[in-house]
């Protein structure tokens, strides 16, 4: 009896360990990397420039305009209002759906998604919300250079409009529509969180809830290129220091909400309770497109510093190459990589022909509920998508970069 009592008492031993040791919130390791090229002198100021600049320069404004586009979400009540529009006319659907494509985010291209899985629009819809949507990256691009992104913005409506036309005269409207019509909600998830997950969401919120209006007051002066430390008689480098403790904040806040359990998990958006303020989903927008950024801003500055790598040459070498680069990755689901393409278009690493091929490839996260529920018509429209992204990303290059 004894010996019972003790192997099984082993086995609720080994049982917790094994669990203790187990690698949770894996997206901890970017904040723990980011420390330890803070602490590497030879990589420290090159860390606390590309840190400080990542939130100044991009994070306060991608916030700005996350708070602006959720408040706006919630007064228009799109679904309610516009996605009502679809029954006048299948072309109108089609004009429509670029429509909420073209929105920031990802919102907008999901709810036509599953409009078509329930039967509701065509699937000259679905090519054209696939074809103009651009996801997260394009709060990073509207944030960071704003004229380039309303035009391609705009540019991505026109494109998704005609694709979607097109389409409409090839194929029905229930053209690979599974048989099985289900009404999903993506994004709003039914996975039963942590109090600790909850602890760490909540702090998001509060984060940029106290930070958001300084944040953009200094983001602002300093793109007019007024020295913060010295308005404010700061030591050298305070501004600096400040946004790059601030931004590991949200690195770390951001890595304790979510666990990564597949590709979807990484490269995806968090979930977000459709109840929650919308500066809370500002918030966890925000710091999903900013830990991105970081990532392709750091491998961006580190292989110019370290390895003598000018990613800019380098890429300019590839030439005819790049619009299929662009392409290519934009064929991917979730919006992780995307932001990395506007990223490195925005440090200058690519050219334009590659941001308007991805741009008008990338479908975003709403790829994932089209492949769960309807995984042909998925595949079908990808490839529809790509056909124009080929179109406009090479005539751009031969027009203009060639």
């Amino acid at each position: 009896m004894a010996s019972t009592y003790f192997f099984k008492a082993v086995g609720q031993w080994r049982g917790r360990t094994n669990s203790q040791f187990t690698l949770k919130y894996k997206r901890a390791l970017l904040p723990i990397i980011l420390v330890a090229l803070l602490i590497a002198e030879p990589t420290r100021e090159i860390a606390i420039n590309t840190l400080a600049d990542a939130f100044w320069a991009v994070s306060a404004y991608v916030a700005f305009t996350l708070a602006i586009y959720h408040y706006l979400s919630l007064w228009m009540n799109k679904e309610s209002k516009v996605v009502r529009l679809y029954n006048s006319s299948r072309n109108y659907q089609v004009f429509f759906a670029a429509l909420l494509g073209a929105l920031p985010g990802c919102g907008g291209a999901i709810i036509v998604t599953t409009q078509f899985i329930s039967g509701r629009v065509g699937f000259g819809a679905i090519v054209a919300v696939l074809t103009s949507t651009m996801g997260d990256a394009a709060f990073l691009l509207l944030a960071s250079m704003p004229e380039v992104g309303f035009s391609l913005v705009a540019m991505g409506i026109v494109v998704g409009t005609l694709s979607g036309l097109v389409v409409n005269t090839i194929h029905k409207d229930d053209f690979l529509r599974p048989a099985v019509k289900e009404k999903i909600t993506e994004l709003e998830s039914n996975k039963i969180l942590t109090s600790f997950e909850k602890s760490a969401i909540n702090l998001q919120g509060y984060f940029w809830k106290l930070l958001i209006v300084p944040a953009i007051i200094i983001a602002s002066l300093g793109s007019f290129q007024i020295d913060i430390n010295a308005l404010f008689n700061l030591p050298n480098l305070s501004i600096e220091w400040i946004g790059t403790i601030l931004i590991i904040i949200c690195m770390m806040l951001w890595a304790l909400t979510k666990e990564i359990d597949d590709y979807k998990s990484t490269v995806s958006e968090d979930e977000k309770c459709i109840e929650s303020h919308p500066l809370q989903k500002a918030a966890q927008d925000t710091n999903f497109v900013t830990a991105w950024v970081i990532v392709a801003f750091l491998v961006f500055e580190l292989s110019t510093a370290l390895a003598g790598i000018n990613l800019a040459d380098l890429f300019s070498g590839w030439g005819v190459w790049m619009p299929l680069v662009g392409l290519s990755v934009g064929l991917l689901p979730g919006c992780g990589p995307q932001i990395l393409i506007t990223s490195l278009f925005i440090s200058g690493a690519v050219p334009m022909s590659t941001q308007l091929a991805n741009a008008i490839s990338n479908d975003g996260d709403a790829l994932f509920p089209a492949i769960a529920l309807a995984p042909q018509a998925a595949l079908v429209a990808t490839f529809y998508s790509a056909v124009p992204a080929l179109i406009v990303g090479y005539g751009y290059y031969w027009l203009f970069e060639f």
